[in-house]
């Protein structure tokens, strides 16, 4: 009787899981149908352990191929975070110093021309704090550059720098220039090199450098013909460029500020780097604890979208209802990512879609918020 007795509470157990799965998954579903969404790649963690690593929909809408566990997205401005480890990593070998002048690192003299006498410090360039924008552009440093732009002034704004904040690709352009000169290695490899290899995860930024076929096709939704458009470009080769590249100059091609491709259930791994304030699974620091807590520090106290912001990483009360999440969200050519965690560091979530309409809810994409609501009810609020 009690060997019989074990055996029910198992089966039970066991059409528990599944119905709890199949449950989320119709969730899924009926998130991606009000979103129009192409495809998905969701990962929940939940002390420390992955529970759910699941993909939906289509990676090619034309050959409808479903996305792999193991198919890479470009995740757009994410990037950014690995640019800043990879700056923490230098600060704490003595290479650079968050203080330390952006001019002596890039080679020409960087400063508002409204706040001359005013520093720009490699801080302010982490927190988004340095009052410099993209209005001139942000795929070459010569858009500050007074040696070599006639509209350089442009890049400025008319407040002085650590007294506002403003979203700027243009700094992390220049973050991952100073990460190539400081570090003596081209921008992309070191950040294989040295984050991606110790973490034991597969991804990039040179096009050429990866398996193509792993690339889940992007694409924006077009509401008036109501149809998707395929966007190679967030996949381009820049062989040429590549091929002409001037170190220390060239740094841009590769996109710091947004240009890594990578899986989902591999972000996850570096999402548990950042919850284990900087060491990863495999029990190799990344950076110092002192370090990742600077990074998931609150430098700036209100953004753009009302949150705030530390290097590279963003503290939100809008992403799930009654917690505060930790991390960062990208979107470029249609792809739209986020990777968060939460305050106490005991849950995460990451969310890569190739496609969707684009529909906002409180500062984050709806099919984010409401991926994460779903993922937190089924797989971590139990």
């Amino acid at each position: 009787m009690r060997k019989l007795f074990i055996f029910a509470v198992a089966l039970a157990a066991m059409f528990a899981c599944t119905s709890k799965q199949d449950q989320f998954n119709e969730e899924v579903k009926a998130i991606m149908e009000r979103n129009n969404n192409v495809g998905l790649a969701l990962v929940a963690v939940n002390n420390g352990q992955v529970v759910l690593n699941e993909t939906y929909g289509y990676k090619n809408l034309d050959t409808k191929e479903p996305i792999a566990k193991d198919d890479i997205f470009r995740i757009a401005s994410i990037s950014k975070s690995f640019c800043a480890t990879a700056v923490m990593q230098l600060v704490e070998q003595g290479k650079l110093s968050l203080d330390q002048d952006v001019s002596e690192l890039v080679g020409f003299e960087v400063r508002n021309p409204n706040f001359p006498d005013k520093v720009i410090t490699v801080k302010m360039l982490l927190s988004h704090t340095a009052s410099m924008s993209d209005a001139n552009g942000y795929f070459s440093l010569n858009a500050m550059n007074p040696d070599s732009s006639a509209t350089w002034k442009q890049a400025w704004n008319n407040y002085a720098p650590e007294t506002g904040y403003e979203y700027c690709n243009l700094g992390f352009n220049t973050l991952g220039t100073i990460v190539e000169r400081v570090s003596g290695e081209r921008y992309d490899q070191y950040i294989v090199n040295h984050i991606l290899n110790p973490i034991g995860v597969y991804g990039g930024y040179e096009v050429l450098s990866l398996d193509s076929t792993k690339f889940v096709n992007i694409y924006t939704w077009d509401g008036e013909k109501g149809e998707y458009i395929h966007k190679p470009a967030a996949y381009a080769k820049r062989a040429e460029e590549i091929a002409n590249y001037a170190f220390g100059v060239s740094t841009p091609v590769f996109s710091p500020t947004g240009g890594l491709k990578i899986s989902a259930q591999d972000l996850a791994q570096v999402m548990k780097m950042h919850m284990n304030l900087g060491t990863a699974e495999n029990g190799t620091q990344i950076i110092s604890k002192e370090s990742a807590e600077a990074m998931q520090s609150i430098v700036a106290p209100k953004t753009d979208e009302g949150d705030a912001y530390g290097f590279a990483i963003r503290t939100s009360n809008q992403l799930l209802d009654g917690h505060t999440m930790i991390g960062h969200t990208g979107s470029a050519y249609g792809v739209y990512t986020s990777m968060f965690w939460n305050k106490d560091r005991n849950f995460g979530f990451v969310v890569m879609t190739n496609g969707c309409n684009g529909r906002y809810d409180n500062n984050f994409m709806a099919i984010h918020r409401e991926c994460v609501a779903a993922m937190h009810k089924y797989f971590v609020a139990e």
